[in-house]
């Protein structure tokens, strides 16, 4: 009599051989390329948001490569898979590439005659980061899996020192990086004051932490304190200096510090309608000068005519009154 199977056990049988296929498959692969092997010389990249980085696999060429047998896909590894760069039996396919890297990708094809499939990506962003596969096919096929790391370090620090009255201070720090990065305060004698900040962190579409981080000190007068952005991930930090003052002065140019600059440009505004004015007097004086001196030499020389004139003999009409007397004579 036949045995039959319960449909515990079916059930049993059946996921047993759907946890081992993808072994098998694996078992199988490495088998039938056990002479064709993608190697990854790195397989951690590390790259800033907006630089550009190089990323590589190498594989066998034997001899003169066959470009028309070649075929690399590059490939990240996300929720979805997403092509980076396809090219099938040396031609691109263009098509299949994910708008995320449109534009942005290129293979240098002059390094696979050397058997090397270096791939560049310009203008990284925070997205760019995770798991890429490098799949080669040239006789065999083989693959590796390349990790690509994007930071964004907290490296421009805004600071800002505002009096509330009753000699209180409020101390703000602000910038952007990725990844999420802690902010510990310290005073001038480094002691910590972090448990008294208040830290708040944003993200926007461009996945950068925005982190404001702000420290209210009481009757505190010519102080100075620290504000330092700690990124654990990459182990940087970026600090920055806030001091306080006491004087009345100091006071008022931390409380209306906001309007030093539209004084600043009315002055400057001022300035030039006194210097304008200025200059035209200047020319009106000049022009005045001028034609006193024009009219002084004008006088001269109409003086000099006359003297040149006394000198030449008798008037005409004397000569002409001496003429008429001879005649009658």
């Amino acid at each position: 009599m036949a045995d039959f199977l319960s449909l515990e056990e079916f059930c049993a049988m059946h996921m047993m051989k759907k946890l081992l296929l993808p072994y098998i498959f694996l078992l199988c692969w490495h088998s039938l390329n056990a002479l064709f092997t993608v190697e990854a010389p790195k397989s951690l990249y590390t790259a800033e948001l907006g630089s550009n980085v190089t990323m590589e696999c190498i594989f066998p060429v034997n001899g003169k490569l066959k470009f028309r047998d070649l075929s690399v896909i590059w490939e990240k590894k996300d929720e979805v898979r997403k092509d980076v760069y396809v090219l099938l039996k040396g031609k691109e396919d263009s098509g299949s590439q994910h708008s995320d890297f449109q534009g942005r990708i290129k293979l240098l094809k002059e390094n696979l005659d050397f058997g090397q499939s270096v791939l560049q990506i310009t203008n990284v962003k925070l997205r760019d980061a995770g798991l890429y596969h490098c799949l080669i096919e040239y006789g065999g096929a083989d693959y590796k899996t390349i990790n690509l790391k994007v930071q964004a370090p907290y490296r421009t620090i805004t600071r800002e020192v505002v009096s509330t009255g009753d000699k209180e201070w409020k101390l703000t720090c602000h910038s952007e990086g990725y990844p999420k990065a802690e902010v510990m305060w310290q005073n001038g004698e480094c002691q910590d004051l972090t448990d008294k900040a208040n830290t708040s962190y944003e993200t926007g579409s461009d996945q950068l932490y925005r982190v404001t981080s702000t420290l209210t000190i009481k009757n505190r007068t010519r102080e100075n304190f620290r504000c330092i952005f700690w990124n654990k991930e990459i182990q940087e930090n970026t600090s920055a200096n806030l001091y306080i003052l006491d004087s009345a002065d100091d006071m008022l140019w931390t409380e209306s510090r906001r309007f030093v600059w539209p004084i600043l440009i009315v002055t400057v505004l001022a300035g030039s309608v006194s210097v304008t004015v200025c200059i035209r007097k200047a020319r009106a004086n000049k022009d005045c000068r001028t034609r006193m001196a024009k009219s002084s030499i004008n006088i001269a020389k109409l003086s000099k005519d006359k003297d040149a004139h006394d000198c030449r003999g008798p008037p005409f009409e004397d000569e002409e009154l001496k003429y008429i007397q001879i005649e009658k004579t």
